[in-house]
């Protein structure tokens, strides 16, 4: 699982510098020309904490879950009220308010949204660990208020992408809680029937995002152009719809370009025009897989699969082997973090899922993302180290 993570960690910085740095001199580079120093130091301080980590006996983490919510829940209640008090280290970046600023002349900056995901999984692991309410329909409360109150605050900010991903995450531990299926099929059903309440109330360009799916069609874009109703429905109004082709419509469309283009083998590391030429927006970040397929085509892909298969299926053995509660369900919510940011993340870049700003784990750029997916990997490492497990029947403590 270590050798996994450094590879993937690796690959990320050698993509990134390759967006930024390509062959051709004369081509722009300010996109990401110094950005893999950054990724870099972000990773050595992420396997700092990794190291750490593991000094000491995981269930610490389970004890403190509920304050390490509580103190990221504050963090993000103190991004929403800069938008009544201004607050010096907190930037608004693109009509966003999702970062904290870290020391005031050096552009560091932490993502409270980021560390979010880990801090609930760990609650909601503490919080189920020995119920059985949640069995009932009733007991599903608990666990739906801790991740409704992350939920509301992140999307005030806004990050749909997060929220997105905190359902999968509650949805996977609460089954493997032993909550019943037919309660999570009777929320999804609320979920769907709600839907075009929520649709109402999301902004137009994140109406867009979701409506990529349907707009990267050529007929389904014309009909909405002709139809000012149908229009109004998916991006807004018609003016934002026309937006799409130059926004989203075009990085989508360019990041298929780019991984189709790939091929089998690829164009090699450093060459081919998605590297000589920055058109392809946010290359070095959300759309970063779209590079690796350009560079290294499916075969590099297929690799950098296998190295997230090895990580899950590490994290699978773990929690299946596990007899703590709360370990397993910490590996679960984890390994699901980890499983659907990939998913998400290619999916995204192939048009096969909304554009929603979820980074590939390990591999994206962000110093954020970075440190949470080495945390959480390190989390996953250590409850291996110290599980209680049983063989033949007989107890045993791992790590004593």
């Amino acid at each position: 699982m270590l050798t996994a993570m450094l590879s993937l960690i690796a690959i990320g910085i050698l993509s990134i510098y390759a967006s930024g740095n390509p062959a051709d001199e004369a081509a722009d580079t300010a996109t990401a020309s110094r950005a893999w120093q950054k990724q870099a130091v972000f990773a050595l301080c992420g396997i700092a904490v990794f190291i750490a980590m593991n000094l000491t006996d995981y269930r610490w983490l389970g004890v403190s879950s509920y304050w390490i919510y509580g103190f990221v829940l504050i963090l993000l209640v103190i991004l929403l009220l800069d938008k009544f008090v201004d607050i010096p280290f907190v930037p608004v970046i693109n009509g966003t308010r999702r970062w904290i600023r870290i020391l005031p002349n050096i552009d560091i900056k932490l993502q409270p949204s980021e560390f979010c995901k880990i801090a609930y999984i760990l609650a909601l692991a503490w919080y189920l660990r020995f119920r059985s309410n949640y069995r009932h329909f009733k007991g599903l409360i608990g666990p739906f208020v801790l991740a409704i109150i992350a939920m509301i605050l992140i999307l005030l900010e806004p990050d749909l992408g997060t929220v997105m991903l905190m359902m999968p995450i509650l949805f996977s531990m609460l089954f493997v809680a032993g909550a019943r299926v037919k309660h999570l099929l009777i929320i999804v059903t609320l979920a769907i029937v709600v839907s075009p309440v929520l649709w109402h109330f999301m902004r137009p360009y994140q109406r867009m995002r979701v409506s990529s799916l349907l707009l990267q069609n050529d007929k389904v874009f014309e009909m909405a152009k002709n139809h000012p109703k149908l229009a109004t429905v998916l991006a807004g109004s018609r003016e934002n719809l026309m937006k799409w082709e130059r926004d989203q419509g075009y990085q989508l469309i360019q990041s298929k370009y780019a991984i189709a283009s790939g091929g089998l083998k690829g164009f090699g590391f450093r060459k081919g025009p998605y590297i000589k030429y920055n058109s392809l927006p946010e290359r070095h970040n959300d759309f970063i897989f779209s590079i690796i397929a350009h560079q290294w085509g499916l075969i590099g892909c297929a690799v950098v699969f296998g190295l997230y298969g090895v990580i899950v299926w590490c994290g699978t053995e773990i929690a299946w082997a596990n007899t703590d509660p709360f370990a397993r369900l910490t590996s679960v919510g984890i390994i699901s973090m980890l499983v659907v940011q990939v998913i998400v993340n290619v999916g995204m870049t192939l048009g096969l899922m909304p554009i929603t700003g979820l980074t590939l784990p390990l591999i994206s750029y962000g110093g954020s993302s970075m440190l949470v997916s080495v945390i959480a990997i390190g989390i996953l490492n250590n409850i291996g180290k110290w599980r209680p497990f049983s063989v033949a029947g007989k107890a045993f403590e791992g790590g004593q």
